[in-house]
């Protein structure tokens, strides 16, 4: 077996990224798996130099209307499969990356998604729960075809009051309602694991995404809305699971999963 490092990061528009500088650690770090999330910008939009690295394979997944969503993924290991996921990302908005990867004995199923955001009216609120059932709907069929299931993105839903500052304020906000919740725990019973918090379990105060106001990021009032999940058969293969929270550029923070395959 061989530790491979994953990386998950919501950048929140890929160009506005890169007027910072703030994808160029990723020339410095180890990285196997990199996935994007919110690029905001076709492939021919993606600027050159976001670092240098030059990874074997690529995947972009741009949302239909332009400037909006997206996804990227970057790795070192080929696939022998990858595509859109448009059973389950049906409005095509470029919110899945999914990549199939040989792993010695194990076939893996990959995922970098970027979950469908609740709060702007009831339908959309309808539209990603419908989301969260059909990503899980087509997981289950795959660990039924015999992979193993790693996802990364941001699941725009904190699971438990440990993973949100203000867990009374945000009650009756989406992203902490409980249909949404309660979702994300039924994906935990359907045989998933949330890697950070199997690793971290009584940690407290680290979070993935802070509101650009009123000083949020500074004062650490943040949610932890960014997972890397995997299927129970790798619960052993998991080495470390954490947040990059030192790194900026965007209102969220990278995440890592360091796991043995």
């Amino acid at each position: 077996m061989k530790k491979y490092r994953f990386i998950s990061w919501n950048v929140n528009g890929i160009r506005a990224v890169e007027r910072k500088n703030a994808l160029k650690w990723v020339d410095e770090e180890n990285i196997d798996i990199l996935g994007l999330q919110e690029i905001k910008a076709e492939e021919n939009q993606i600027p050159k130099n976001i670092f240098e690295k030059e990874f074997k394979f690529k995947h972009i997944n741009p949302c239909s209307i332009k400037g909006r969503s997206g996804t990227a993924l970057y790795s070192e290991i080929e696939p022998f499969f990858s595509d859109n996921t448009l059973n389950v990302d049906i409005l095509k908005e470029g919110r899945i990356n999914e990549a199939h990867f040989n792993f010695e004995d194990k076939k893996i199923a990959f995922f970098n998604v970027y979950f469908p955001n609740g709060q702007s009216n009831e339908n959309r609120l309808v539209y990603k729960m419908q989301f969260y059932d059909r990503f899980l709907e087509h997981c289950e069929n795959l660990k039924k075809d015999g992979f193993s299931i790693i996802i990364c993105g941001d699941v725009n839903t904190a699971h438990t009051e440990v993973d949100i500052a203000r867990p009374k304020a945000n009650e009756k906000t989406s992203g902490f309602l409980p249909m949404e919740r309660d979702w994300i725990t039924k994906f935990l019973e359907h045989g998933y694991i949330d890697t950070f918090r199997y690793m971290n379990k009584d940690v407290k105060d680290k979070y993935s995404w802070w509101s650009y106001r009123a000083n949020a990021r500074a004062n650490n009032v943040g949610w932890r809305i960014d997972y890397f999940y995997v299927s129970q058969d790798l619960k052993n293969n998991i080495k470390e699971a954490y947040i990059l929270d030192n790194y900026m550029g965007s209102d969220h923070c990278p995440i890592a999963l360091e796991i043995e395959l």
